[in-house]
């Protein structure tokens, strides 16, 4: 049952990244030099998306904090800055899209602008750095409980946290040439062309650093998946530029979402069966099995979650179908 759980944690986790990276990412292309029209038609797109997909991270924490209590704590005590850097950067976005659209003049709005990039930003580094501090494990004190925060300062957590910028400006990227008119796709899908060679060079240093990293290295506890799930990712990226080229905007986000979920399930799958490794003392650490709560809870926990998934799912797939196709009304060339 704390395999289910932990594959749940993950899959809500996963679908937030994918959902909330374009949103991050076209808060990020507004940091291009381009007209309040043209920004103001990149959030267009996104806006009848945007709330719904938070939803699945408040999903997450709430799996979290009710399956898994003991994980719930330590993440928190842990790696802090990066938690509270990836939620201060949702609040911001949040913030800056809400009060942006108020009665005001252009200076106001393209100060709103520079806020939502700065939280875009924000979010992307911190989800990445949670990421690269679990994968390269804690500092685990004698009493079983992390101790400081400086195992989250490395130049793996950095690089790490610079990849997942990189992918979800490509996600960003990628999204608006599903959803601006046809007659202003051009310009972005060469820029998500542009972007994809960035991320593989931020990707594959984010990589060498792991390999080459002792606290990686000892963390990780299925090396098979530790290499394999990298190449799938460089592969996805490598179809999606592909893709645009083709000008098959659909496959190419199809690409990007696989690329951005993959983080999750290399991390969840390279350290199982833990879930928090020790870098003091080899072999230690935190289990999945030993983090999540009791089996009568997660029972309990089962019977009430049992229709939020389909909820979520068939909640998405009407905002999609209500929304789909371009802001100008005309459906995309999906595939």
């Amino acid at each position: 049952m704390e395999l289910a759980w932990y594959a749940l944690l993950g899959l809500f986790f996963a679908t937030y990244l994918v959902l909330g990276g374009y949103d991050y990412g076209v808060g990020l292309l507004l940091a291009r030099r381009a007209t309040p029209a043209t920004r103001r038609a990149a959030l267009n797109a996104v806006g009848p998306f945007f709330l719904g997909n938070e939803v699945w991270l408040v999903a997450a924490v709430g799996i979290l904090f009710g399956a898994f209590p003991t994980l719930e704590g330590e993440l928190l005590s842990g790696l802090y800055p990066a938690v509270v850097g990836a939620l201060a950067g949702v609040i911001l976005v949040t913030a800056g899209v809400q009060l942006r659209s108020r009665p005001a003049g252009e200076r106001a709005r393209a100060g709103w602008d520079r806020v939502v990039v700065a939280g875009s930003a924000l979010a992307a580094l911190g989800w990445g750095a949670l990421l690269a501090g679990l994968l390269q494990g804690v500092s685990l004190g004698a009493d079983g409980h992390v101790a400081g925060v400086t195992h989250v300062f490395t130049p793996f957590a950095a690089a790490a946290a610079l990849a997942m910028l990189a992918l979800v400006a490509v996600q960003g990227a990628t999204f608006l040439t599903l959803r601006l008119p046809a007659t202003e796709v051009a310009p972005v899908a060469r820029l998500a062309r542009r972007l994809i060679p960035v991320t593989l060079a931020a990707v594959g240093a984010a990589t060498v650093l792991g390999l080459l990293s002792d606290r990686v290295r000892a963390a990780v506890a299925q090396p098979a998946a530790a290499v394999l799930l990298p190449v799938v990712l460089v592969a996805a990226l490598l179809a999606a530029r592909t893709a645009l080229r083709w000008r098959r905007p659909g496959l190419a986000f199809a690409a990007t979402s696989a690329a951005l979920a993959l983080p999750v399930v290399l991390v969840g799958a390279a350290l199982w069966p833990w879930a928090l490794v020790s870098t003091v003392e080899p072999g230690a650490g935190l289990t999945v099995a030993d983090a999540a709560a009791s089996g009568p809870t997660l029972r309990l926990l089962g019977w009430l979650a049992l229709p939020l998934l389909p909820a979520l799912l068939g909640f998405q797939a009407m905002c999609w179908w209500v929304f789909r196709g371009r802001t100008d009304g005309r459906a995309p060339v999906y595939w």
